[in-house]
């Protein structure tokens, strides 16, 4: 799906489909974190089961408010014991599959929110 959202002073995600993440024109292919604040890198997880806590603690270091966990193609939750990092620093946040995720993403950021996307992106 091709999505066409005002232009905003920060980076947006203007597409996605199965496998791949559009980011400011750029084809992305592999797990990502992105940021409100201009954060962008390679979350290192391939699929759902290579998440650990550590994973959630490197998105508690860039202290936003609030979290978008994109969990792939389908809603999976992450494991209370992963969370402990954010839960610590009070930074809140939310579970959607990675499509409704780049969406939420784009409405936050663009209201100039301190918000980070960690996409999965899994191989169709």
């Amino acid at each position: 799906m091709k999505l066409q959202p005002d232009k905003f002073d920060v980076q947006t995600i203007n597409g996605y489909g199965p496998g791949w993440i559009g980011l400011d024109g750029e084809r992305i292919t592999t797990s990502l974190v992105v940021g409100s604040r201009g954060q962008r890198f390679d979350w290192g997880c391939a699929r759902y089961g290579d998440l650990s806590a550590a994973h959630f603690a490197r998105l508690a270091e860039l202290g936003p408010e609030l979290v978008l966990f994109g969990s792939g193609e389908r809603l999976r939750f992450p494991q209370s014991a992963w969370l402990q990092a954010l839960m610590e620093r009070r930074i809140g946040i939310e579970t959607m599959d990675t499509a409704a995720a780049c969406r939420t993403y784009n409405i936050l950021a663009g209201e100039g929110r301190h918000v980070v996307a960690a996409l999965l992106l899994e191989t169709p």
